[in-house]
């Protein structure tokens, strides 16, 4: 369970640029630097076919990512792959590491995170038509592990409080003020999913967002979870007045932000269904670390490493 930080951090925003298009507005970057990988270990005699595998920060139109370090052991490949068009990760294999021995694969990347604001009209903004979603957004209308957007208390929940009239924009606001309304935030819980903050009432950051993006998706709009270090929250897609497709990120447990995002930390995926590397029958929210490998007698130790470095 992730541990959600409810105080939004605001960096002063001097200038603004915008993203292409007319979606959201960019304030000044936070530059940061974030370090992922693995190390690992031998135990109990020579270890032999190891692959790790580890999510890294990429670039979205919010968050720009260069590599500027890799420290890398002898004997040790490093690879990069590319997920569903959303999470890079580091793809790391050993063909051999002898007992007691130590193999590190370790990334280091500078990371230029802008904070968003809201765009300048968004009286513009409408609900795709099924033909003018990408079919890269299209899998956000579908249920996920937790988001249970199909369930039949979702989808009468959401005609309930989805308004049949007015600016789409109003609309999916509807929405986001029905959660932050309806569930009260609850700190170190276990992940619970959509509908259990639906008939609870209550729920944690990840809950939360699940709820949102459960109702959103029941009302025909694709939306997705993003998540930062140690908190989450969900992306909406509308299309402007000619048909272009933005994602619109809001912040449902903690400070109300809607359309924005001042919070600037490192993105580190997006998305909330995926294969599991492990267990391709396996569906997973998110992407995590993962290592296999080892021989008779003999497995691997690993500790992985997912760290913003001091400045």
């Amino acid at each position: 369970m992730l541990w959600c930080w409810l105080v939004a951090w605001q960096p002063g925003f001097g200038q603004f640029k915008t993203e292409e298009g007319k979606g959201c507005r960019l304030g000044d970057p936070v530059v940061m630097r974030w370090q992922a990988g693995m190390v690992i270990t031998a135990s109990g005699g020579a270890c032999r076919g190891i692959k790790g595998t580890a999510p890294i920060p990429r670039n979205w139109p919010e968050q720009q990512v260069e590599i500027v370090e890799e420290d890398v052991s002898p004997g040790v490949s490093l690879r990069y792959q590319t997920v569903d068009g959303l999470v890079d990760m580091m793809v790391v294999q050993i063909p051999n590491l002898p007992g007691g021995k130590e193999a590190k694969a370790l990334v280091t990347v500078e990371v230029r995170r802008f904070v968003q604001l809201p765009p300048p009209d968004t009286s513009i903004f409408r609900i795709p038509e099924t033909r003018q979603i990408p079919v890269a957004a299209r899998p956000f209308l579908g249920t996920s592990p937790k988001i249970e957007s199909r369930d039949p208390k979702i989808v009468a929940k959401a005609k309930e409080i989805f308004p049949a009239e007015g600016k789409d924009w109003d609309r999916v606001k509807a929405i986001y003020d029905w959660v932050r309304e309806h569930v009260t935030y609850k700190q170190n819980t276990p992940l619970r999913g959509a509908l259990a903050a639906l008939k609870d009432g209550t729920g944690d950051c990840e809950d939360m967002t699940s709820l949102f993006i459960a109702l959103c998706r029941a009302s025909g709009i694709p939306s997705r979870t993003v998540w930062v270090q140690g908190h989450c929250y969900p992306e909406f897609f509308l299309v402007d007045d000619e048909g272009t497709g933005y994602w619109f990120p809001c912040q449902v447990a903690g400070t109300e932000a809607f359309g924005e995002m001042p919070d600037a930390r490192i993105i580190l995926q997006k998305g909330d269904n995926f294969r599991s590397p492990i267990n391709s029958r396996e569906r997973v929210r998110y992407l995590a670390e993962t290592l296999t490998g080892g021989s008779a007698g003999a497995n691997p130790s690993v500790r992985f490493i997912r760290q913003r470095l001091a400045e």
